[in-house]
């Protein structure tokens, strides 16, 4: 079995995978070694990855080293089952990277947009030939409306609602109209765009505002909250693999 743990900005997520398929997975705010004992206890753990967009903890590090027979922390000297055209690939994101591979393992051979809807934006297009060619970011949902609220002087802290107006008629729907439909608005006209010039475009919507920005957006797209993680179980296999 496989231990994936993802480190984001806000969150740490972790998964077990056996054969290719999620057999649990958990969200911590901290995930510390203390948590990782009762996984080991729990699951035959052999192999294990480590993704993070933050500073890894040195005793996190250390115990994954200790308990694992394969370990691998994601950098950009990985090897991958896929080709990376970025320019500065030192500095590309970890998430960006895995949810890259997660859609390129689920849908291959096809020209592929992954957006992760999170604290950031970003729009990847991996092309049928394997070949990931880079992506754009943005602010992310929460990060927009913090930012109306942070940096104005009067406008509230609001967050986003289920039943929302397309045109707010007062502050709090406006602040909500316009931070979601902009966004939805957003990776439309990406989609629309892209579309020009891969008309067989396959979509994939991941992230925390996933399920929320799902049936806004008039695009098809296939969701899939997991798929980074997916991508970091494939990036594992694919070395012990090779």
């Amino acid at each position: 079995m496989n231990l994936i743990v993802e480190q984001g900005n806000t969150t740490t997520k972790v998964a077990v995978y056996h054969q290719g398929q999620i057999e649990n997975s958990w969200v911590y705010k901290d995930f510390r070694c203390e948590l990782l004992a009762a996984l080991f206890d729990q699951y035959p753990l052999k192999r294990g990855i480590l993704s993070s967009v933050i500073e890894v903890g040195e005793d996190l590090l250390a115990c994954l080293q200790h308990r694992l027979n394969d370990f691998i922390l994601l950098d950009e000297n990985t090897s991958l089952p896929v080709r990376v055209g970025y320019e500065t690939p030192q500095t590309l994101g970890r998430d960006r990277l895995a949810a890259a591979v997660g859609g390129y393992t689920l849908q291959p051979d096809k020209d592929l947009l992954i957006i992760d809807a999170g604290t950031a934006v970003t729009y990847d297009v991996v092309e049928a030939s394997g070949l990931y060619l880079g992506g754009n970011i943005s602010p992310g949902m929460t990060t927009r409306f913090r930012a109306l609220h942070e940096y104005t002087k009067k406008l509230p802290l609001v967050c986003e609602a289920e039943n929302m107006p397309f045109i707010g008629t007062n502050t709090t729907t406006a602040i909500q109209a316009g931070v979601v439909n902009g966004l939805v608005f957003e990776m439309d006209g990406y989609i629309d765009e892209l579309r020009l010039k891969y008309p067989n475009l396959f979509i994939f919507l991941t992230g925390g505002h996933s399920i929320y920005l799902q049936g806004r957006l008039k695009n098809r797209i296939f969701a899939d909250i997991n798929l980074v993680l997916t991508g970091l179980n494939r990036i594992l296999e694919y070395n012990v693999e090779n």
